[in-house]
């Protein structure tokens, strides 16, 4: 066993192939079952029962494991009773905060258009040479319309000057007589109000009471609405209700319309956040309606000469004085109305007026960051707009709906937003998209995905961001135009560096592409497209190295090196090929997988398998020597520190044979087209079989020395494993009619079934298929070597 000299078996490929297809077809399987009991006698007699044929059962011993949790918590653990007692008390920045918010609430800010200000418009729109009998100017405005021919009489002017003096004055003259003993606060309560300012106030709204007429009565008690605050807590609420509902008993809609208006301005310096009364005003003014189709409106309008076009116009200022003061400061009502509206006009209207709906909303929702209490009702807006709208060209054309995204401040909402935005263009695009207009939304909106990862997020939370902004890059495609596909790889590469899947999918895109421009000029490059395959193995060399994962590299290296060899870029190829092989010291002994530490050792094996693969067409260096990627590969494995009690690396020299036999053939078993490979470089030299020879002598070499090492008995069912395998080996790729290596080979054998850990089916299968080989071939040697082989026994 201690040398020996190799010497491969030389391969007819195509005729090989040809035999195992009428083998198969020749084969009778009806006897067979892999799980059919397979019965050996052995020729010779054995003393002893067999080692390690005994079979062991272990027997599990059930054990209760109880939740420490579950018999200490009774439902009162730790976080629910901090959480309890942390609510439980109010703290002074809290109840600071809510006074603040609410006296915002109860002032009317700048941000109300007065009705001062609409005076002038209606006054110089709705002009008259008429006589008038109401007041216009529904406020403190004493100034009156200066017209040669408007005359009101006389008991008119006093009683609105009279409620002009009362609206002005009252709360003066209270707020003066309650200065004894001390002044009012700003802040007071009807309980801080002495008896005599309270009797007063009282004594007036019981002369109020007594006007008989209702409008007079009404504008009267309108004006002095603040005063009910020396009485009662809620009197200024409860009197609104009852305004509101004395104005249903004005007969003309119109002067209701108007004297509701004036409710409303009133409440809107007094209460502002007394919804309720503005909300009736504004039902009630609907229901009023129905009125002007009434007989009586009908005859006056007859006798007036109005059109019914015309009179209606009389309600605007009302009107829209009624809804402004509605929809002042309702971010909660208004966006609970908008969201049920936007599918309506989703499912039955045109971007155009989906587009409109956001604009609008955009508007009410920006002042005072008012979105920032709304983004649940926001996402629903969102998600009810993106089910109608599967053609993100049209989505994406509508001007506000960007504008509307960037409403979503809070970075976990704006991620959420974002993420159900992508998941409806993966689940929905159905080709891939060259469109700028959807490109340079997408790529925003997964920008705003990409830039919220940080040290904290968590590895499923990059993982889901990843798939989304990968699905997305599967999606753009810019037809022939390579060119700008890559410039697209390029920008996505600096835009999402902090997501290592993103950046693994680019380069996989990359390599694509690559493969794409060899398909589309058929192996035949121009220098133009030889130029662009070059960059693009440009764009992975450089991109490679910012991966952190160890395997994610060496797999891209390879994957890139294969990529730029068949692009017939040899030296892109050997530069991918020589950097994995400089990288195999760096790989840890243990890798994290889903949280756990694992063994690299079957990652590490697996890779340098496939790289020994990919070798067979690597042509050499003509500066670098015979083999020289092959030997630094080894000579890395060599020097690689593996497990204590590890078989990896002679795994590796087992698995190098059939590569350095599969060189040494006339013609290789596959090839690269217009990459000559060594078959072609070196044409069978013998010098060159003999470089290969003696590399495999060595391995062999290698294999053998440790075999001996593991003659222990902690070591010999390692010892019979890879026996086998080097057996198959030399079976497979071995001339066996040297006589050393057919001996090796009845060795090899004999030692992997010594101690009985072989797996008796497969080496029944194993000397079947020899027998065979032997019959259909007239092979001597291998039917010598068949009677020299034997099976253990199983008893």
């Amino acid at each position: 066993m201690a040398s020996v000299q190799w010497h491969s078996r030389a391969r007819k490929y195509e005729a090989e192939v040809q035999m195992c297809r009428l083998e198969v077809s020749a084969v009778d399987f009806s006897d067979y079952h892999p799980l059919k009991a397979i019965t050996v006698t052995d020729s010779k007699a054995r003393r002893g029962g067999r080692k390690g044929s005994t079979s062991s059962s272990s027997s599990s011993s059930s054990s209760v494991v109880l939740d420490p949790l579950s018999s200490m918590l009774d439902g009162s653990d730790p976080l629910s009773l901090f959480a309890a007692v942390s609510q439980t008390p109010a703290l002074p920045h809290s109840i600071s905060l809510g006074r603040k918010r609410r006296e915002k609430e109860e002032e009317v800010g700048s941000d109300f258009e007065p009705w001062s200000s609409k005076r002038g418009e209606i006054l110089s729109r709705f002009t008259t040479t008429e006589k008038l009998s109401i007041n216009l100017f529904m406020g403190s405005d004493k100034s009156k319309a200066s017209s040669p021919s408007s005359a009101v009489s006389e008991k008119v002017r006093t009683r609105l000057e009279e409620l002009d003096d009362l609206e002005e004055g009252s709360q003066r003259e209270i707020w003066s007589m309650c200065a004894d003993p001390h002044p009012l606060p700003e802040s007071f309560s009807a309980d801080d109000v002495n008896d005599t300012a309270k009797e007063t106030c009282l004594n007036w709204f019981f002369k109020i009471a007594s006007i008989r007429e209702l409008v007079p009565r009404l504008y009267v008690e309108a004006a002095l609405l603040k005063c009910n605050r020396f009485l009662t807590k809620s009197g200024i609420q409860e009197t609104l209700q009852r305004l509101t509902a004395m104005i249903r008993g004005i007969g003309d809609p119109l002067v209701a319309v108007y004297a509701r208006a004036y409710l409303c301005r009133v409440g809107m310096e007094v209460a502002p956040h007394l919804k309720d009364s503005l909300n009736k005003n504004f039902f009630d003014l609907l229901a009023t309606f129905r009125q002007i189709h009434g007989e009586s409106v009908q005859n006056q309008l007859a006798q007036q000469r109005v059109e019914i076009p015309i009179y209606l116009t009389l309600y605007s200022p009302a009107i829209h004085w009624i809804l402004q003061c509605v929809a002042y400061r309702a971010p909660e009502d208004y966006i609970n109305c908008a969201e049920i509206w936007v599918e309506f006009t989703c499912r039955h209207f045109t971007k155009r007026e989906v587009n409109t709906i956001l604009a609008d909303i955009i508007k009410h929702m920006t002042p005072d960051r008012a979105f920032e209490d709304a983004y649940p009702q926001l996402q629903s807006v969102i998600k009810k707009i993106l089910p109608h709208f599967h053609d993100f060209s049209v989505l994406f054309s509508m001007e506000k709906f960007l504008p509307f995204l960037d409403m979503f401040q809070k970075d976990s909402v704006r991620v959420e937003v974002c993420k159900s935005i992508m998941e409806v263009f993966i689940k929905h695009q159905q080709e891939a998209t060259r469109d700028p207009v959807i490109l340079n939304a997408l790529l925003h909106i997964c920008k705003t995905m990409h830039d919220s990862v940080n040290a904290l997020t968590l590895d499923d939370e990059k993982r889901s961001l990843s798939l989304l902004i990968n699905g997305f890059i599967r999606m753009v495609s810019f037809g022939r135009d390579f060119e700008q596909q890559l410039s697209f790889c390029v920008e996505a590469r600096a835009t999402f560096c902090n997501l290592e899947p993103v950046i693994i999918h680019l380069i996989h895109t990359v390599n694509q592409l690559a493969m794409e421009t060899r398909c589309v000029m058929k192996g035949n490059h121009s220098r133009k497209t030889a130029a662009f395959v070059r960059a693009c193995a440009a764009y992975s060399f450089i991109t490679i190295p910012s991966l952190t994962s160890i395997f994610n590299r060496l797999n891209l290296y390879l994957l890139s090196g294969e990529v730029a060899l068949a692009n017939q870029c040899l030296s892109q190829a050997d530069a991918f090929l020589k950097t994995a092989v400089s990288l195999l010291p760096e790989v840890p002994r243990t890798i994290s997988i889903e949280g756990k530490q694992r063994s690299s050792e079957p990652f590490l094996l697996d890779f340098i398998n496939n790289f020994l693969s990919t070798l067979l067409v690597v042509p050499d260096h003509p500066e670098q020597g015979v083999l020289y990627l092959v030997r630094g590969l080894l000579n890395m494995v060599q020097d690689y520190t593996w497990e204590d009690n590890s078989d990896a690396k002679i795994r590796v020299y087992i698995s190098a044979l059939p590569l350095l036999a599969a060189m040494s053939q006339e013609s290789y078993l596959y090839t690269i087209p217009k990459v000559d490979s060594n078959e072609t470089l070196y044409g069978g030299d013998p010098k060159f079989i003999a470089e290969i020879n003696k590399l495999c002598e060595t391995l062999i070499g290698q294999v053998l020395d440790h075999l001996k090492g593991l003659g222990r008995d902690e070591g010999v069912r390692r010892q019979g494993s890879l026996a086998f395998s080097l057996f198959g080996c030399l079976l497979a790729h071995g001339d066996l009619r040297n006589n050393k290596l057919n001996q090796l080979a009845v060795n090899l054998w004999n030692l992997s079934h010594k101690h009985g850990f072989c797996d008796t089916r497969t080496s029944v299968r194993t000397l079947e298929y020899i027998k065979h080989q032997a019959q259909l071939a007239d092979l001597s040697h291998l039917s010598d070597m068949t009677a020299r082989l034997s099976l253990q026994s199983r008893t």
